[in-house]
């Protein structure tokens, strides 16, 4: 029996944001269940703090608060913070409350994504981002998005584990009856914490996400090689090639189109998520008829999971206690993603909400 979780991993990095989303004005997000405000100080760098005023928790994304120069200004009784959260100014006294400061997070700019630590600060650590190198790379274009969903974040997990749903739900953009009937092979690294999920398709109809795309017409060779590193990052690594072509033996592959689907699964709530997605190509680099393609086709295939994640979970919440569920062989990565997820649930620390006054972040050197 299983439902979303409603507890998410902390000590934990999570993709809070595109970079191109944050700018000079006020931007707020919530993860794991903590509203973050975010933005640019004058040198260019992301800043990431409490968005409630310690005074009276009014969010300070909200209008009229502002920023004035590198200072948030609240707009309800104009408390003022500079970028790390210290309180510098208050109305009517010169002296500030020793303990008037915002939470301030950990945050850096990673191939494209921004992303934020959700835990103890001083346990934050770069190197242990993930990386997905391919959308912020020389030889990629790259379309990209974000879509809401009003499900729990590891009704996400499964989906993107278990491929074989594009045959029913996804076909006529990406899915053919070739998915669903191809046996996986799945391999968990447990000391590394990835799961990895295999389909390789020798002989399958060409979808029109990639005939349309790439070019190619009648039966292709299709490869799905999945690489999961809980709880954030998902990496779906596609070859597409004419039947019987195969990568010589240097590896080198020519003949090959390569897609590589990225996607940052990032907790709002125990029963929301932000679908971060991307696909990076390395075809076509400058054709802008391809990545508007890409980019309406791939935001059709999210869309249609939105909607039957958010079905699914309403369903969910409304099964009784101790309900049964049926697996099966297509869902062995999504079970081992759920184990890896529950191991770091259970490591995780016990720790209030973090929207309030807390201790300045310790700063992150990027490695």
């Amino acid at each position: 029996m299983v439902s979303a979780m409603t507890e998410f991993p902390r000590e934990q990095w999570y993709v809070a944001a595109y970079g191109r989303e944050i700018g000079r004005e006020l931007f707020s997000r919530t993860v794991c269940g903590e509203s973050i405000l975010f933005w640019r100080t004058g040198a260019g760098e992301v800043t990431a703090t409490s968005d409630r005023c310690v005074h009276r928790r009014f969010p300070l994304a909200e209008p009229p608060s502002r920023l004035v120069g590198d200072r948030v200004v609240c707009g309800y009784h104009g408390f003022s913070y500079g970028a790390d959260g210290r309180c510098v100014a208050v109305p009517g006294q010169t002296r500030v409350p020793r303990t008037a400061r915002l939470r301030s997070y950990p945050v850096l700019e990673r191939d494209s994504f921004v992303w934020v630590w959700i835990g103890d600060p001083e346990r934050a650590d770069a190197a242990a981002i993930p990386r997905a190198r391919c959308l912020d790379a020389p030889g990629y274009t790259v379309v990209s998005g974000m879509e809401p969903l009003e499900a729990g974040y590891q009704l996400l997990v499964d989906n993107l584990l278990d491929l074989s749903h594009e045959t029913y739900l996804h076909g006529g953009y990406i899915g053919t009856p070739e998915v669903a009937d191809t046996p996986i092979t799945t391999e968990v690294d447990d000391e590394a914490g990835v799961v990895y999920v295999s389909r390789r398709m020798a002989d399958a109809e060409c979808p029109p996400f990639y005939a349309r795309s790439t070019g190619l017409s009648g039966r292709i060779t299709r490869w799905q090689d999945i690489e999961y590193r809980p709880p954030c990052l998902y990496q779906l690594h596609s070859r597409i090639a004419p039947v019987g072509v195969l990568p010589n033996a240097d590896l080198s592959d020519p003949a090959a189109f390569h897609v590589e689907v990225v996607y940052a699964i990032t907790p709002e709530t125990g029963h929301s998520t932000h679908d971060f997605w991307a696909v990076a190509r390395d075809f076509a680099l400058d054709d802008a008829g391809v990545s508007e393609f890409l980019a309406e086709q791939n935001r059709i295939v999210v869309l249609q999971d939105v909607a039957a994640l958010n079905v699914l979970q309403r369903v969910l919440d409304t099964e009784p206690a101790g309900y049964q569920e049926l697996s099966i062989n297509i869902d062995t990565g999504g079970l081992a993603a759920r184990r890896l997820l529950a191991r770091l649930v259970e490591r995780s620390e016990p720790r209030g909400t973090g929207d309030g006054a807390g201790r300045a972040a310790t700063p992150v050197t990027a490695r």
